[in-house]
């Protein structure tokens, strides 16, 4: 990833490109003080500096020879004008000087020290008994050690991070903990510069209307934008990130201090904001999520067909957040990526539940639950030791076309999710009706995944015509609500609290309603035969 270098914006400088450094942390001259067997001893210029390299050499000018950020060691064999041979080093970018006494010079000349100090250029005096390759040596071994430690440092903060990509809202986690990592602000800006997601310390509003402005500049709103920029403004270090996926969000971020691996640390999270971030749909992307909307406006299964461009099975699954919370669009959208659908519903207000529609998929590492299975027991029935489910129906394939298995979905880690059965584009509207149900049971059983079981079994050898109509003529008595009542207090084998869960009301209202249902019908509802008939009748409706 290319980085920006950038002043402060507000002095209105170009932007620069910085000279490439070694690939290893740099090492504070502090660091180097501290060895106390090499006995340096700094004698003038300023204590904070950073070495990157450690060079010898005898020449009356090195300039031509120097990267930037050198330890220069020197014996002064050739030094006739110190005022000029700082300036030189100054102008070349060397981070410090360290002259060594004896056998040239006996002790460091004043005017060499009165030059460092006056044009602000680290002087470090060598003893005799240090040889300048011990110096090279303790420098090499600081810079391994930093190296090391950043690597452990990224290390931790990748693990970190991809653990909070796994966890159901990942978006607002893995900002959270590069917030932490990097001891600061992340923010995720649009290309507007609107906050979607932030997290860590607000800065001062003038540092974050410098970084809404770095984010504007990396933002891919026009051909040749960079990939990423830095700034400073007033003590604060601004980054920022463009993220794949060409929606023009941003990556801004402003700490305190930078420090070495930050860059990486931030590369890291960019890679994984991009991925969950992203639209995650192909070139007909905007068809299908057209058909996803009008099917949940009522639009007829004609129009919807076109658009979707498959005739199915296709799955509808209704999801809450197992926390309760709700769920914005990325964190929705994450939920359809992780289960491979691009279509999804997430903005039917406060408190709705994110709804999904999983297409035909032949990969079989999707299959963990079978229609009819929860992560406890099938949706409405109860599996007896030894027995097997039953074998989910397959979709009739078309003369010319070869049947496609029904995408299934397995449970999510901080989701608790309602899935219909494998269903034609057809009856679409009816599964959402089934996956709202499901995930009612779901939540009632605190079981991760119900998917809603087609009929079988004895039920399916009876025409559906006269079921039906059977169905019809015995709950007639019963309104909507006390079907729907009825229909989950049995699913949950007669408990009044799950079904009290599941419907959100109280128990006493879940008691009243049932005893209403009893009355109506004219059938005693502890009776096992009486079940089994309504719980036939209520499945054909």
């Amino acid at each position: 990833m290319d980085e920006l270098s950038m002043p402060n914006s507000s002095a209105g400088a170009t932007q620069t490109t910085p000279p490439a450094g070694p690939p290893t942390p740099p090492i504070p001259l502090a660091e180097l003080l501290a060895r106390e067997e090499l006995g340096l001893r700094r004698i003038a210029g300023p204590a904070d500096a950073d070495l990157l390299w450690v060079h010898t050499s005898e020449m009356a000018d090195p300039y031509p020879y120097l990267l930037g950020g050198e330890l220069l060691l020197s014996a002064g064999v050739l030094l006739t004008d110190p005022d000029h041979y700082v300036g030189r080093l100054v102008e070349a970018g060397a981070a410090a000087l360290g002259f060594g006494v004896r056998p040239v010079h006996e002790t460091v000349p004043a005017a060499l020290i009165e030059a460092c100090d006056r044009q602000g250029l680290p002087l470090l005096e060598v003893p005799p008994a240090t040889p300048f390759t011990t110096i090279a040596r303790a420098v090499w071994r600081l810079m391994a050690e930093a190296r090391h430690r950043e690597l452990r440092r990224v290390t931790r903060a990748q693990q970190a991070l991809a653990t909070a990509a796994a966890r159901p809202d990942p978006v607002p986690a893995v900002l959270h903990q590069l917030a932490a990592q990097l001891g600061g602000r992340a923010v995720l800006l649009t290309a507007r510069g609107q906050e979607v997601h932030a997290a860590g310390r607000r800065p001062d509003p003038e540092a974050a209307g410098a970084l809404t402005r770095l984010a504007r500049v990396v933002a891919r709103e026009r051909p040749g934008s960079p990939s990423s920029a830095t700034d400073t403004h007033g003590g604060t270090h601004l980054s920022a990130y463009a993220l794949g996926g060409g929606e023009g969000l941003v990556l801004a971020l402003a700490t305190r201090q930078r420090e070495s691996g930050d860059h990486t640390v931030a590369g890291i999270a960019v890679v994984l904001l991009s991925l969950l971030a992203a639209p995650h749909q192909g070139a007909d992307a905007a068809g299908r999520s057209a058909a996803l909307v009008r099917m949940l406006l009522g639009a007829s299964p004609a129009e919807v067909a076109p658009l979707l461009g498959s005739t199915g099975p296709w799955t509808v699954i209704h999801a809450r957040r197992t926390d309760g919370a709700p769920a914005d669009a990325l964190t929705a959208g994450a939920l359809g990526a992780s289960l491979g659908t691009a279509l999804v519903d997430a903005e039917r207000g406060a408190g709705e539940a994110v709804r999904v529609l999983l297409g035909p998929g032949p990969e079989p590492d999707r299959i963990a639950a079978r229609p009819g299975e929860t992560a406890a027991q099938p949706a409405g029935t109860t599996a007896q030791p030894g027995e097997h489910a039953p074998e989910p129906a397959r979709p009739m394939s078309q003369p010319g076309e070869h049947a496609r298995e029904p995408a299934r979905p397995t449970p999510r880690p901080g989701w608790t999710l309602g899935a219909s059965a494998p269903t034609p584009v057809t009856a679409l509207a009816a599964a959402d009706a089934l996956a709202a149900r499901a995930l009612a049971h779901a939540r009632a059983t605190r079981a991760p995944l119900t998917v809603d079981a087609p009929t079988g079994g004895l039920a399916a050898l009876v025409p559906p015509e006269q079921a039906a109509a059977h169905a019809r003529a015995l709950l007639a008595p019963l309104t909507a609500p006390l079907a729907d009542t009825l229909r989950c207090w049995l699913s949950l084998h007669g408990s009044w609290d799950r079904t009290a869960v599941a419907l959100g009301v109280h128990r006493n209202t879940v008691r009243q309603r049932i005893g209403r249902c009893g009355e109506l019908l004219g059938a005693d509802l502890d009776d096992m035969d009486v079940r089994t008939e309504l719980w036939f009748a209520l499945r054909q409706t």
